[in-house]
């Protein structure tokens, strides 16, 4: 029984067969205020290459009223199950089939979601079809390499707004007819339907006019900051269709900020949906509105590389996401009139580290991943897909040359418009451009898996190791893969620059010297650097051109040791931050010394994106990584120094807020739950700081945690925020509550019921998992056991990822938490996907152990 599932080779089957020309669809929603389904007809309309072949449509429904093929109507009890509708005895040539289902609303965020807003109880529905949902909807031929026309017809409540991939029509009598789209995928189709609040704009380019158009709940409206969002727009209209020598190719642009969206955002062609958390309800600090900028042209870039040209099957996803991922930061760091310069600083700091613990997951695998059905493609919008592939692209770029690779995009565009293309299609191109043979690139960094190590192997003259360079040379390793993991270590080549660095005048640490040069096997000489004075630190990988751990020698590390702080670019910092965290994780530095390198340097480092970077890994080193002897110790002398911080940062300033979110996750002493109570209820207060709609219920999330707050004080929390985000958080701190009840509620709402949304859900299970509340918690690793493979297998895919990973015991740093997974995933016997995600969880405690006794043989030693 396929259940949802389709794979590689019924696809390939399918595509061969058929050739679909279009879709009608008509949806009447105009009971969706209070209803649970709604009524879909489809008309397709395809060629088949055989005559009597047989075929199958895809159809996720609670019921399926007609079927009719050719004129002749099916038996619907006959031809549909499991999520199939036979089509037996096609014509060659071409076949009309019609489809009349009830389809049903979700709220799990796949389909057509839908949510009810509780400050104006109204339905907010939007569709998310990635990877394959528009079947929740539509009959349709679920891959991607079957594009066609999309014609959409809806009916929706009076009052609403009908927003899809074409302009958006004047309705008749609340019915809205849109024009059909251009020849596109299913799963870039969309539907956005409810009483939206909209802001209006244009794109003027050439002649051209793009209307722009923003969307969000009349609720968020205030808090909507249109012009920010259409500046950011604008930029990445004029960078990328510069870049990609090809007009945007669709006929207007709107993006809609949705609620309980599952991911960042969705690149619909035409008609992007973003999670709404980006409308920001209260004071952020400037790297959020970084991290939102480069999600709007991320998905901006899809609409060339994804909607435009579009992958044949998923095996491609990494190059789809890869792309838009390195444009949107290439766009940022090189727009004229961007904010965000430092965009590279940003995915050093924050995407590769990403992708090097992925890396480092027993479930790691090549970029070019084998996927082969949607099961695999479900769990693969991992670090590898996503930030190492970016990477990879980043490195590709500096292999060939920017204007080769951006010459070879623009012939990519016009040669596969509207088309589906392979990654050979690509390689093709940029081959052309470049007089690169990119055949031996592709095998060894998209074909294999795993990260090398490089390490600076340097000879001076100097007895101390100063003076002059007698040697230099870059040894590269390539460490086993992690246990399970598929493949052989592999060196690859590597494209890197060499970066001198000494300390000036004024004390800072700044780059007097750069040497870019090809990495092959083993060893690579580097004879341009022999006779030069030895600098301060060497850095390998200046400028973040390749994709690989980096090691410093002993005379740099004791120097960024010293001097992290002060170097004077905030990228060579960056990649040194990035080398500790990662020397940490691996067991290289202990905890202990971690912090204290962390505590040394933080206090000048003026990036906040890498600030609040910072304070994310060091609690996460204290909780999981420090010998929990010293645990303790550790979180008072971090909390101590981030109430510091609190109070000498600039006031009403970005790294203040930060500090005062750093400080709230970890206060414990009575004195410290003191200034939180008062900075709530206005008796205390720290010069600059607003305590505003979300700091508050940070505030109040971790009162809750220690048990300083029960529900009185929750509920109170909810009535001044009486809104969807209030109730997540009011969510998070009743799950977050330090006793036995309180764990059980939540833990029942979750588990044991199916009713909670997707957002909420993720919002409980945030606040059920506290790392101060082990013993309390440590019931639930064998319960979790228990139903965990139920769960899978009556969830929806959403669902149930967001519970395995989750409620794992990862909390639970013991050997017997290793055995108790070793067991299960024996017994169980899960599907990939399932296994997959365990397997990773699994890993993240093994790591943990092996950290907590560096940094136990550290006090020792």
């Amino acid at each position: 029984m396929p259940g949802t599932n389709l794979t590689r080779e019924e696809a390939q089957q399918r595509a061969k067969l058929l050739t679909v020309d279009s879709y009608e669809i008509e949806l009447d929603l105009s009971g969706a205020q209070e209803g649970d389904t709604f009524p879909s007809v489809t008309t397709v309309r395809f060629d088949v290459a055989e005559e009597g072949a047989e075929t199958f449509i895809d159809l996720v429904a609670p019921a399926v009223r007609e079927v009719t093929l050719n004129g002749d109507p099916l038996d619907p009890a006959e031809v549909f199950r499991d999520s199939r509708i036979a089509l037996p005895g096609l014509l060659q040539g071409r076949n009309v089939l019609r489809v009349a289902a009830d389809c049903a609303y979700t709220n799990t965020g796949e389909g057509l979601h839908k949510f009810v807003d509780p400050v104006d109880d109204q339905a907010y529905l939007y569709t998310q079809f990635e990877v394959p949902d528009a079947r929740r909807v539509f009959a349709s031929f679920e891959q991607p390499d079957l594009k066609a026309t999309f014609r959409f017809t809806v009916k929706a409540p009076e009052g609403w707004t009908v927003i899809s991939n074409s302009p958006t029509p004047e309705p008749r009598d609340n019915v809205w007819s849109f024009a059909p789209t251009p020849r596109i995928s299913t799963y870039i189709t969309a539907l956005i339907v409810g009483p939206y609040h909209s802001v209006h704009s244009v794109y003027e380019k050439d002649g051209r006019t793009v209307p722009l158009g923003i969307y969000c709940r009349p609720s968020l409206a205030e808090h909507l900051d249109s012009d920010a969002i259409f500046e950011v727009t604008r930029q990445g209209f004029d960078w990328f269709q510069e870049k990609f020598d090809y007009a945007y190719p669709f006929e207007k642009y709107d993006q809609l900020f949705v609620p309980e969206f599952n991911a960042g955002a969705m690149e619909n062609a035409g008609a992007v949906t973003i999670r709404d958390q980006y409308v920001f309800r209260s004071k952020v600090t400037d790297a959020a509105y970084e991290v939102r900028a480069e999600t709007i042209l991320h998905e901006l870039a899809h609409m060339w590389f994804g909607d435009l040209v579009t992958m044949e099957w998923w095996n491609d996803l990494w190059l789809n996401e890869s792309f838009a991922t390195y444009t949107s930061i290439a766009c940022q760091a090189a727009a004229p009139g961007s904010r965000w310069p430092h965009s590279w600083t940003t995915f050093a700091n924050s995407m590769k580290t990403w992708a090097y613990r992925q890396d480092q997951l027993p479930s790691t695998h090549p970029i070019m991943a084998d996927i082969r059905d949607l099961d695999d493609v479900l769990v693969n919008f991992d670090g590898i897909t996503y930030a190492k592939g970016a990477s990879v692209l980043k490195q590709l770029v500096a292999y060939v040359g920017e204007d080769e690779f951006f010459r070879g995009v623009q012939a990519y565009f016009k040669r596969h418009a509207f088309g589906n293309t392979r990654l050979s299609d690509l390689l093709g191109a940029l081959e052309e451009t470049s007089g690169r043979d990119l055949k031996t690139w592709s095998k060894a960094w998209l074909e294999t898996a795993g990260i090398n190590i490089l390490r600076p192997e340097i000879e001076t003259d100097g007895e101390d190791g100063t003076g002059t360079i007698t040697s230099f040379a870059i040894r590269q390793e390539a460490p086993a893969l992690p246990a399970g993991a598929k493949g052989e270590p592999t060196l690859r080549p590597h494209r890197i620059a060499v970066g001198f660095y000494d300390l000036d005048g004024e004390g800072r640490l700044v780059r007097v010297e750069r040497t870019e040069l090809d990495v092959d096997g083993e060893l690579t000489a580097v004879p341009q650097l022999v006779g030069k004075r030895r600098p301060a630190v060497v850095l390998l990988n200046d400028d973040d051109l390749s994709y690989a751990k980096v090691r410093l020698d002993e005379r740099s590390l004791a120097q960024v040791t010293e001097h992290l702080g002060d170097f004077a670019e905030s990228l060579p910092r960056a990649l040194c931050w990035a080398s500790a965290w990662d020397m940490t994780r691996d067991g290289e530095l202990a905890t202990r010394d971690y912090l204290s390198l962390v505590l040394s340097g933080i206090g000048k480092e003026s990036d906040i994106g890498v600030v609040q970077s910072l304070h994310r890994q060091v609690k996460l080193a204290v909780d999981l990584y420090a010998d929990p002897a010293a645990r303790e110790t550790l979180l008072a002398r971090w909390t101590e120094a981030a109430l510091t911080h609190l109070r000498t940062a600039e006031p009403g300033g970005d790294h203040q807020l930060a500090w005062a979110r750093a400080f709230a996750a970890t206060a414990r002493t009575p004195e410290q739950l003191d200034l939180l109570e008062g900075l709530l209820d206005g008796s205390r207060s720290v010069e600059g700081l607003a305590v505003d709609t979300e700091l508050r219920w940070a505030f109040v999330q971790r009162l809750a945690a220690v048990g300083r707050f029960g529900e009185e004080e929750i509920a109170a929390e909810y009535a001044r925020d009486k809104t969807a985000a209030g109730e997540r958080h009011a969510a998070t701190a009743r799950a977050a509550r330090p006793t036995p009840e309180a764990k059980a509620e939540a833990w029942a709402s979750v588990v044991e019921s199916d009713k909670l949304p997707n957002a909420v859900q993720e919002a409980v299970i945030s606040g059920f998992v506290q790392t101060d509340q082990r013993e309390l918690l440590a019931p639930y690793t064998e319960r979790y056991f228990e139903v965990l493979k139920g769960v899978w297998e009556s969830r929806s895919h959403e669902i149930a990822q967001q519970i395995a990973v989750g409620l794992y015991p990862s909390v639970q740093v013991t050997q017997d938490t290793l055995d108790r997974t070793d067991a299960w995933l024996a017994s169980a016997e899960p599907n990939a996907a399932l296994r997959r995600l365990v397997s990773e969880s699994r890993a993240g405690v093994e790591r943990a152990l092996r950290a907590q006794a560096a940094d136990a043989a550290a006090a020792s030693a």
